[in-house]
């Protein structure tokens, strides 16, 4: 008796409970649906929380860094940004700074994830979360028309 009284009761929450896991559900799966129209301006905070250089020579690597934030506004599969960070490190190795520069690829490899909602992640140009994943031709025709714009 008492579980019969009971069951409409539960039934109803559970219904409930089920549409707000369902409209949830759908919401995640709509919003990390991106598309080249999603692509953001691109915008690049130097060596975000690093120098951009040393004291005497303040701006000595940003042009790196810079190189390196396009990178991580476009994204692509880990592989590329594997590449991407390397890449810093050879800049800034090239502009006489191999310690910094080992000093700096440990700081992307471990801070740069796309899986992390910050604004310097790995594919920060699209909404979050992005992860790694392949660009489109589409995606890729985004970004080049994006960083013409920009330049």
């Amino acid at each position: 008796m008492i579980v019969q009284s009971l069951l409409p009761h539960n039934l109803k929450r559970f219904e409930k409970n089920m549409k707000r896991f369902l409209f949830i559900l759908l919401f995640t799966i709509i919003s990390t649906c991106v598309s080249a129209a999603d692509l953001k301006p691109f915008e690049s905070d130097g060596c975000s929380a690093f120098p951009d250089g040393t004291l005497a020579q303040k701006n000595l690597w940003l042009k790196c860094c810079t190189e390196h934030d396009k990178a991580y506004w476009a994204g692509g599969t880990d592989i590329e940004r594997k590449k991407a960070d390397y890449a810093l490190m050879d800049c800034v190795t090239v502009e006489g700074e191999p310690e910094i520069a080992r000093l700096m690829l440990a700081g992307v490899r471990v801070g740069g994830a796309p899986y992390l909602p910050t604004a310097f992640r790995w594919g920060y140009g699209w909404a979050y979360p992005r992860g790694y994943k392949i660009l489109t031709e589409d995606e890729k025709a985004e970004i080049d028309e994006t960083v013409q714009k920009s330049r």
